[in-house]
């Protein structure tokens, strides 16, 4: 695999992070650096951790990964989605935008669950997985910051609207994924 190839599938993985980077921003209204680099280093670091540990387990779990990772995915982001559309439409609550450890955990599995079988596939196209996995950590880290200041400066106008609109997208992501892997598309 090419270098030019690695960088193009890394930007296609990044899109869930950076989807998923818009909608948090989108709950924090306004956000610091620090913010940005929590997302980048979150969804960027497991972006890049999980095609190794793919990579490095592929002979015990390709056929687990491969039938199972679409349904983990879509549980995930739906719950989450799911948990943001109740809160536009519950009683008004203090919103969380601690960027918790616990939700930024869950938010980074679900969106790197795909990257993980990536590794998988990795390990039988015998890449250079160090040289892989820095080029996907690398731009889904640059994306995800880029998606917290674009949801960031998109939300402080809009927020109901725009916390329902990062539901929804949550839930459309973890349904083209559940779809991808039942072979629907």
């Amino acid at each position: 695999m090419q270098v030019y190839e690695m960088i193009i599938l890394a930007i296609g993985l990044a899109m869930d992070a950076f989807a998923v980077s818009i909608c948090k921003g989108l709950s924090l209204g306004k956000t610091k650096l620090k913010h940005s680099l929590k997302a980048g280093i979150w969804f960027g670091g497991f972006q890049a951790l999980m095609p190794l540990i793919g990579y490095l387990l592929a002979s015990l779990f390709v056929g687990f990964i491969d039938k199972f990772d679409h349904w983990i995915a879509f549980v995930l982001l739906f719950l989450i989605g799911g948990n943001m559309i109740r809160e536009v439409f519950g009683k008004e609550e203090k919103q969380d935008a601690s960027m918790s450890v616990k939700t930024m955990l869950l938010l980074a599995i679900a969106t790197s669950i795909d990257a993980l079988a990536v590794g998988v596939t990795f390990a039988f196209l015998k890449v250079n997985i160090i040289l892989a996995v820095s080029i996907i950590g690398a731009v889904t880290f640059a994306f995800s910051m880029a998606g917290i200041r674009i949801g960031s400066l998109f939300g402080s106008k809009h927020q109901a609207k725009a916390q329902l609109v990062g539901g929804v997208i949550l839930i459309l992501i973890g349904l083209k994924i559940l779809l991808e892997g039942l072979g629907v598309f």
